[in-house]
């Protein structure tokens, strides 16, 4: 398991390195001027030409890149553009709400969709069946910002049991720090638990038709122990993987939750950055993404071995 482990994070050096090198690539060709947005409308082609040589845009693309990848590599992610502040320090500031957030939502469509595609699966065409998918239809059709300005308008405004936005960090109190985040995580969970059902009742579905599922039947055991001992654990590999493939579209949902709901993380960050220029952050921004994402894999990887005890990593 160690050397397996070794081998996957050697292997996600290189995919780290291609996606510093396409961010870079994008981040340079795409349109706007950096230099010339900070130096203002009425400045002169000498102001913008000195911001640019202070930015260091005036540098072959090779050196540029290079200053990049070694401040990547000693984990200086330099300075914001616009605001002069240490890149590093503007992340870990915003770490808190998007983790937070992001960890609340996985857990609450785990929570529901899990149990939701078990049950569904077990009463096919049944009544609750059809509820069920009628509800991950509806999650997987309805975009982000739609649930969200309904919920907000159903929950913050009609009823007053949440705020309609905001943040309270867990540090300042605990209880208003999970009143904030309920409602943002209940619109990026219950969008996110669409696919994790649909997933989960297909699985079921085959699984309960196969022939060791009817001998734990025909020796008398519990409907629930043939279920979850018998059934599901040969189902949840397939599972699994969607949870894993589920975490780029949190990341993304999080970009549009943070917005709709004020919240002031990575998400938000990211939309500021894109829409000032700011290419010291937006460059950041996306690594941490994409490692956040290589790291998420390699976990669902290590855990199909706990769930299915017929794979080994030995080599």
């Amino acid at each position: 398991m160690q050397r397996y482990i070794i081998k996957r994070l050697l292997a996600a050096l290189p995919t780290m390195a291609i996606v510093g090198v396409v961010v870079f690539s994008i981040i340079h060709l795409a349109p706007g001027d950096p230099a010339a947005i900070m130096a203002g409308e009425d400045a002169d082609y000498e102001q913008v030409e000195a911001m640019r040589e202070a930015m260091g845009l005036l540098d072959p693309i090779p050196l540029q890149f290079w200053r990049f990848v070694k401040g990547v590599a000693t984990g200086d992610l330099g300075e914001s553009i616009f605001s002069g502040h240490s890149v590093s320090g503007l992340i870990m500031d915003r770490a808190e709400p998007t983790l937070s957030l992001a960890v609340l939502s996985l857990s609450i469509s785990i929570l529901v969709s899990i149990p939701a595609g078990v049950l569904a699966a077990w009463k096919m065409n049944s009544i609750f069946d059809r509820i069920v998918m009628i509800l991950a239809l509806t999650g997987y059709a309805v975009p982000y910002f739609a649930l969200g300005y309904v919920v907000i308008f159903l929950f913050a405004v009609k009823v007053e049991w949440f705020p309609a936005g905001g943040y309270v960090y867990m540090s300042d109190n605990f209880w208003q720090y999970l009143h904030h985040l309920l409602l943002p995580s209940f619109v990026l969970g219950f969008a996110g638990s669409a696919l994790i059902t649909r997933m989960t009742r297909a699985t079921m579905l085959e699984v309960l038709k196969e022939d060791y599922v009817r001998t734990a039947r025909s020796k008398g055991l519990g409907e629930t122990i043939v279920l979850l001992r018998h059934a599901f654990r040969n189902a949840a590999n397939p599972v699994l993987t969607v949870i894993g493939f589920s975490v780029a579209g949190f990341i993304s949902g999080v970009v549009i939750t943070e917005t709709v709901f004020a919240i002031p993380g990575m998400g938000r960050l990211i939309t500021e950055a894109i829409s000032q220029r700011d290419f010291q952050i937006i460059q950041s921004t996306i690594l941490v993404v994409a490692l956040i994402y290589v790291m998420v894999n390699l976990i669902i990887d290590i855990l199909y071995v706990f769930v299915d005890p017929r794979i080994r990593y030995d080599s």
